[in-house]
Order: C-alpha cells, then structure tokens, then sequence
C-alpha cells in the first residue's frame, strides 16, 4: 500500500476562504485508491512563503512518501515555473505528483506527455523574457541610458579607508594570538 502526501493551500487566510473543499475530494481520491495518506494543509502563506509546503517537500526529499496528490495544480504552485521545477525535482526523485481535479497523473505515459508539453511552454515563457529583456537593454543604450541601478550618494562619496584597515588588522592579529603568534597591530597594518 503506497503512503502518499495530500497537500491543500487557500490563497487568503482572511477566514473566507477554506482547504475543507480541496481536502474532501483529496482524501476520496485516497480512499477510493487504497493509499495511506498524510494531510498538509497551508492556511497562511505569502507569495514567498510556504512553510507547510517546505516541511513537506524536506519529507519528500527523504523519501517519506510515494507521491504527493494536489487539486488542482495552481494549489501546489503559483507559476507555470515553479511547476515545473517543483514537479521535475520529484519525478527525477521517484517520487509520483497526481493532480486530482486536472486528472493528471505525471507518472502515466499521458502524464508525462502533459508534462513535457508544460516544460516547453515554461521555457517558452523564458526564452521570450529574455529576448524582451535583452532588447529593452539594447533600446535604452540607444536612448544613452545606462543599465542598473541609478548612482546614489554612497557612489559619490568618497568613503573612509583608516577604520576598514585597523579593523582587518585587528582581526589578523586577533586570529594570530589565539594562534600563539604575537605581533604589534603596526606589523599587519
């Protein structure tokens, strides 16, 4: 009997929106496959971070379970390249991802087709950034402009030199002592 993860995420914790729906039809899926299953729910997450799914993908990566199953596949990642990339990590591990309301299975022939299909629009998608990027780049060297950060006061001013120096000298002479080699602060100066 295969031991898989069931992983529900909302997008709002504001008490409107709940994982009850998402974890209903993850646990029927479960029970109607015969899998024993644990339950990660996020309830409060930013677009940075996830902390319950970070716990569960720690797991996964110690080969906890056999598959994670998700709803649908934008509650396990918020673009088509963190799918990707998340999805890819754990199929090279072994390891299955099921998506129950898009009926993917991304370890069957089908799934991995629909798989491959996603990887190339995601580098589609990259390879089209990129080219915008480089030409927006290229159209402001025109115009003179010059790429980066604007300069600000800390690359006008011309900044002390004597503290950096006596502080780095003190830390070679600090490691040196507890060394057991003593020397005046004016020989690593």
């Amino acid at each position: 009997m295969k031991h898989v993860a069931l992983y529900c995420r909302v997008s709002l914790s504001n008490g409107t929106q709940t994982t009850e729906n998402q974890r209903i039809r993850l646990v029927d899926y479960a029970t109607k496959n015969n899998l024993t299953y644990d339950i990660y729910e996020e309830e409060e997450s930013t677009r940075k971070t996830r902390p319950v799914k970070q716990a569960l993908m720690e797991r996964l990566r110690n080969h906890e379970y056999d598959a994670v199953i998700v709803y649908r596949l934008d509650r396990w990642a918020r673009s088509s390249t963190e799918l990707i990339l998340g999805a890819k990590e754990l199929l090279d591990k072994g390891i299955g991802f099921i998506s129950v309301s898009d009926n993917l299975d991304f370890n069957s022939a089908t799934g991995k087709l629909h798989f491959a299909i996603l990887s190339a629009f995601a580098e589609f998608e990259r390879e089209l950034i990129r080219e915008r990027t480089i030409e927006g780049l290229r159209r402001a060297k025109m115009q003179g402009k010059r790429p980066g950060r604007p300069k600000g006061k800390k690359d006008t001013v011309k900044r002390r030199k004597s503290g950096y120096i006596l502080r780095e000298a003190r830390k070679r002479q600090k490691t040196d002592t507890v060394n057991g080699v003593i020397h005046s602060i004016e020989h690593y100066i």
